[in-house]
């Protein structure tokens, strides 16, 4: 992240270039717990860790969206502060795919790269970004998603 806020077009000509990974967040059966009463989804691969131990996972796992609600913790590493900006929205996903499934215990974080930034109306600037959430010691990730956040300029 850079001390100084930058200009959108800054950030829109960053474009292609990956910034710096996130720190490493440990998936506790805690964080798996309370998400599981959040959802209502009690899965015992979530929930159970005796159960769960005897199927192929070897263990607990999170839940693929509890992994996709952290991205927005994990990416503000990444984010740089933009001069001007009024509020950021989340916008939405263009594509989601969870590659791997991530056992407690197990530390994860992410990489963040933009993709496009695009002004789509005065003061208005869509940006996607890709972000891969990495399991620490795996080859393949978690998940990699295709972020998009509405910036609002003055």
């Amino acid at each position: 992240m850079t001390a100084e806020p930058i200009s959108i077009t800054t950030l829109a000509a960053r474009v292609g270039r990956p910034l710096e990974p996130s720190d490493w967040m440990e998936i506790t059966q805690e964080r798996v717990d309370r998400f599981a009463d959040a959802t209502n989804d009690h899965q015992y691969i979530h929930v159970d860790p005796e159960r769960a131990a005897a199927t192929p996972l070897g263990g607990t796992i999170a839940h693929g969206f509890l992994t996709l609600s952290l991205v927005p913790w994990l990416i503000a590493a990444h984010l740089e502060s933009i001069e001007g900006v009024e509020m950021g929205l989340n916008y939405g996903l263009d594509k989601v795919r969870f590659l791997q499934p991530v056992r407690v215990g197990s530390r994860i974080r992410s990489h963040m790269e933009y993709l496009s930034a695009d002004q789509k109306q005065a003061g208005r600037w869509l940006v996607k970004s890709r972000v891969t959430v990495e399991i620490e010691g795996q080859d393949r990730p978690a998940l990699v998603a295709e972020t998009l956040a509405m910036f609002v300029v003055k």
